[in-house]
């Protein structure tokens, strides 16, 4: 089979590297210097696909190539320019700037420090509820056990605030008083509040006492025992006894209304003690022990519920 006339030379008689061999270079085969190496070999160059095998005939045309990047071709036509073609026209897109579009920064920032202060409040307010309820739970009681009229102790605070749910006795008179041996009542000094003025003297001796048994106590608790007496020149002292029991250390019966020595009409005052009292009936005793100075005159005795001044 003879092969058809392919042009004026064709692929395999392009060896570009004949020149590299002996029957290449018996033909006169050539480095290559702008051709393939052989001779009468030429450089053609052409676009893709353009070359045809098989064919005669000038080759086809290349196709004509668009213009520079960003110019339009001349042989293009936009969609929309044809019939029935697609609008162009492209859906506005809000704007992400300026006042209409931005984030509203303005409202976030007044939401955080809405949110800030809020907690700020919290905190606040549970700080300042556990200092009150530490406050609550570490307050001391009373300390003193007997005091007197010018004392300022602290009263509970918890019972004796009501005065219509404190229990208070009867005001005992010195004649209804048990009295012990050698000690009498009188009436002479001015000034008793008494029934009559009358009072107990002669407590200012050695194992004298003057006492008072209670009856209707409600309930146990603490209680404020009142003694209203009358002294002159120095601070006094006596022994309380509660049920058989010494109270407290001694019971303050200083010269609160600064009477000078003898003068007993005008060193009326009174003190008072914070013992606690039994459901029912209860003793009481003011005597002169050992150590103590008795040297008053006594008036009236009372009690109230609860730890009280007055």
């Amino acid at each position: 089979m003879t092969p058809g006339n392919n042009g004026a030379s064709t692929p395999e008689d392009d060896d570009p590297f004949g020149y590299l061999y002996a029957d290449g270079q018996a033909n006169g085969a050539q480095p290559p210097s702008g051709g393939y190496g052989y001779p009468n070999s030429v450089n053609r160059v052409r676009p893709v696909g353009s070359r045809q095998y098989g064919q005669q005939g000038p080759a086809p045309q290349a196709p004509p190539q668009q213009g520079a990047f960003g110019q339009p071709s001349a042989h293009y036509a936009a969609p929309e320019t044809l019939p029935g073609g697609a609008p162009t026209a492209r859906t506005p897109q809000p704007s992400r700037g300026g006042r209409g579009g931005g984030p509203n920064t303005k409202g976030l920032l007044i939401g955080a420090i809405a949110v800030v202060a809020a907690v700020v409040i919290g905190i606040g307010v549970a700080m300042i509820s556990g200092d009150d309820d530490d406050k609550g739970g570490n307050e001391a009681g009373p300390s003193p056990t007997a005091t007197q009229e010018t004392g300022e102790p602290s009263p509970s605070s918890s019972e004796g605030d009501k005065d219509e749910e404190q229990f208070k006795s009867p005001t005992i008179d010195a004649k209804a008083l048990r009295l012990s041996p050698g000690v009498t009542t009188a009436s002479d000094v001015e000034g008793a509040q008494a029934d009559g003025g009358v009072y107990v003297t002669n407590l200012n001796q050695p194992g004298a006492s003057a006492t008072w048994t209670v009856d209707g106590i409600p309930k146990e608790g603490p209680y404020t025992v009142f003694f209203r007496y009358s002294t002159a020149d120095e601070a006094q002292s006596m022994t309380l006894t509660v049920n058989g029991k010494p109270f407290g250390s001694k019971l303050n019966m200083d010269n609160f209304a600064k009477a000078k020595d003898g003068e007993f009409a005008k060193g009326w005052t009174k003190t008072y003690a914070w013992p606690t009292l039994t459901e029912g009936t209860n003793t009481i005793s003011l005597s002169c022990g050992d150590g103590d100075k008795c040297n008053v005159l006594l008036d009236q005795v009372w009690i109230k519920e609860g730890q009280v001044k007055e």
